[in-house]
């Protein structure tokens, strides 16, 4: 299958997770409920933190999501899925109570300076989990195991560019997005 194909799965999911984070009633997700507060409370630990400090933080964060996800996927790719509509989910949830809370304006101010770069981060990276994590599946279950390898080097090539992706979102979110909300 073409790369370009995964990437539509992977922005499928992504949006499906949106969209129900959107659509479903807030109690629906019982512990998730408490996510504003929980951001809330993470965002006071790196207050007193040096930026650079928040930066890495933020970045090996994001990086090790990517990486797990391609390391997982083989597992059915059960990972890589639930990662992306998890994360749709979480981004619809929380925008939605800060919508209501300050306003759109400030949700957007908040996410696409550094989800310009982030969001295709993430796409581009789970794409390549999936892409490999089914080559590994279907190479296994029909004994041609010299799929894998050149499977792993095109994918991890875009794992890479993923991860570049990445850097400059963080930079973003620790410099320039707090100057923006405040």
């Amino acid at each position: 299958m073409s790369y370009k194909k995964w990437l539509i799965i992977a922005t499928s999911l992504f949006g499906a997770g949106f969209i129900l984070g959107l659509v479903a009633p807030p109690g629906i997700f019982g512990p998730f409920a408490n996510a504003i507060a929980d951001l809330e409370e993470l965002a006071n630990l790196l207050t007193p933190l040096p930026q650079f400090a928040v930066l890495v933080i933020i970045f090996i964060t994001n990086a090790s999501t990517l990486l797990v996800s391609f390391i997982l996927s083989p597992i059915f790719c059960l990972w890589p899925i639930l990662v992306l509509i998890l994360n749709g989910w979480l981004l619809a949830f929380v925008s939605a109570i800060i919508a209501q809370e300050k306003s759109l304006g400030f949700v957007l101010v908040g996410v696409l300076p550094h989800g310009i770069f982030e969001l295709p981060a993430f796409i581009l990276g789970q794409a390549a989990a999936l892409s490999f994590g089914t080559t590994v599946i279907l190479a296994l279950f029909k004994k041609r195991r010299e799929l894998i390898l050149p499977s792993l080097k095109q994918n991890l090539r875009y794992l890479l560019i993923a991860l570049a992706l990445l850097l400059p979102a963080a930079i973003i979110e620790t410099y320039i997005t707090p100057l923006l909300l405040t």
